[in-house]
């Protein structure tokens, strides 16, 4: 008779359930373990073995054969230990039988036995939910998964006390949620003199969700600007929250089973890889941009960045997700990010001070910021120059909004739009909608239809352009209070999109 356990596999942040069989026959002593498994899982044979024999259970000199269904699905990561082991002690008839196959396990076994934590026990949580079974992890992973609420999580230390529980002596407590952790204090906007315009901007970006492009001279205040964004964003909404936390899941990035509602803020250097931007590598694992799920991608000295990463960046912007295609697979990860990138002039960052510009001025800032291509130059919703501070002015007093007053303002648009497409449930912010949603949203009136007709032709705005135009124009007449887009809404968008880069 065959003894079943169940636990996951993952495919991105979709976890998917597999069934651990496991047969015990007569014949030559002999452990097998098939099933499309990797190093990590073929190794969780020695592991399961020395865990038994730490508990002074032996096994018998018998053929014991472990399958992972589906066999064609890879199973990769040491998680498959604890239901290997529980299969085998089923079929060993050490603990019972039906009561393993109500749960769905993951968990690492160390070898005197105890359960070491794992990635993923997020996503395999709401899997267990799905078909509605409870899950049993190790105790340090307990907190995360319990997040998804919607079923009962068991949080165990060793084999002996998950052995302790199916066979009555003493049951598993069930995990609590972990608490909310703090937001760290933000950088306060105050703190940078001047650039009242690319502040502006960042307020805008935020409200909307709008990609922006900051180009300017070394010290200029981009990176500074940039910091501060997440202090100027609203917290994560619980779904959010829960979205953005099972991809950090999976990258092994929550914190003693804490759930962060602060958005996420992600700064990758200029010398990353494609894998390490978009995701791929051993296991496929999700890139920064997926990191930086409902957050920000701050990308510095984005010119830097190796053509082809850059150009990966296009699809994901307009889509929200990135499939990793592998010989073998094909995992999707959710990408819904705001991206910040900062470009120097051009490659000395001098072109527009006539007293420390190279000779190659303008050639030099042409072929610099021409490594961005124009389809992705495109995608660029706010292009802002960010002019040097005179040293002068650094001893003035602060001046302009705190972040908290902008946050205020952002939240409250943000709000206009969760109002505004509550029956659209793939569109959260402005800059996501698009064809009908979009012409209802913002339909300018005569006068602003005029300037963007004037503006394409002058200026040859492509149909992209022309709608995110439209998008920003949305948003800041949504940070004014306003129901309709007019023209001073209009001609602010259009300001953004002309300057700092091609239109």
């Amino acid at each position: 008779m065959v003894a079943r356990a169940f636990t996951v596999a993952f495919e991105g942040v979709e976890a998917r359930v597999v069934e651990v069989q496991c047969a015990v026959a007569p014949g030559m002593p002999y452990f097998g373990l098939v099933g499309l498994p990797d190093k990590a899982v073929s190794e969780a044979r020695e592991r399961v073995k020395a865990a038994l024999n730490a508990m002074a259970i032996a096994l018998p000199s018998k053929r014991i054969m472990v399958n992972l269904s589906p066999a064609d699905l890879p199973k990769e990561g040491s998680h498959f230990d604890l239901p290997i082991a529980l299969a085998v002690l089923a079929a060993l008839e050490i603990i019972p039988r039906d009561e393993v196959e109500g749960i769905v396990a993951l968990g690492e076994l160390s070898l005197d036995g105890r359960l070491m934590p794992v990635l993923g026990a997020l996503p395999a949580a709401v899997a267990a939910a799905a078909e509605g079974k409870a899950l049993m992890c190790p105790r340090a992973c307990g907190a995360e998964a319990a997040w998804v609420g919607a079923t009962e999580v068991l949080g165990a230390a060793s084999l002996a006390d998950v052995v302790a529980h199916f066979t009555g002596r003493k049951a598993l407590p069930v995990a609590e949620a972990g608490e909310v952790m703090a937001a760290p204090v933000g950088r306060d906007l105050r703190d940078v003199k001047g650039q009242e315009r690319a502040k502006r901007a960042l307020e805008i970006a935020a409200a909307g969700r709008h990609h922006m492009l900051m180009v300017g001279s070394p010290g200029s205040g981009k990176s500074m600007l940039a910091a501060r964004m997440p202090g100027i964003l609203p917290p994560l909404a619980p779904v959010e929250a829960l979205e953005t936390s099972m991809v950090h899941s999976l990258a092994g990035l929550l914190s003693e089973g804490g759930i962060n509602r602060a958005r996420p803020f992600r700064e990758p250097h200029h010398t990353a890889s494609m894998a390490a931007i978009v995701g791929g590598g051993k296991g496929a694992k999700p890139g920064e941009i997926s990191l930086a799920h409902n957050g920000v991608l701050f990308m510095d000295e984005f010119p830097e960045f190796p053509r082809a990463v850059l150009e990966t960046l296009r699809q994901p912007i307009e889509t929200g997700d990135i499939v990793v295609a592998r010989a073998n697979a094909h995992i999707r990860y959710p990408c819904r990010f705001l991206l910040i990138a900062a470009a120097n002039p051009c490659k000395c960052g001098y072109m527009t001070d006539p007293a420390r510009a190279c000779a190659k001025v303008p050639q030099c800032g042409e072929d610099y910021l021409g490594r961005i291509s124009g389809p992705l130059m495109d995608r660029f919703d706010l292009r802002v120059e960010v002019p040097p501070v005179a040293y002068t002015d650094l001893d003035l007093p602060a001046s302009g909004d705190t972040s908290a007053m902008v946050a205020a303002r952002v939240a409250k648009a943000r709000a206009v739009q969760t109002q505004r497409f509550r029956d659209h449930p793939q569109v959260r912010v402005n800059s996501e909608a698009e064809g009908a949603l979009l012409e209802e949203i913002a339909e300018p009136d005569v006068e602003s239809r005029a300037l963007l007709a004037k503006v394409a032709e002058r200026f040859g705005l492509s149909a992209r352009g022309y709608h995110r135009v439209l998008r920003v124009a949305r948003t800041i007449a949504d940070l004014a209070g306003e129901r309709d887009v007019k023209r001073p809404h209009v001609a602010e968008a259009v300001s953004y999109r002309l300057t700092a880069g091609k239109s």
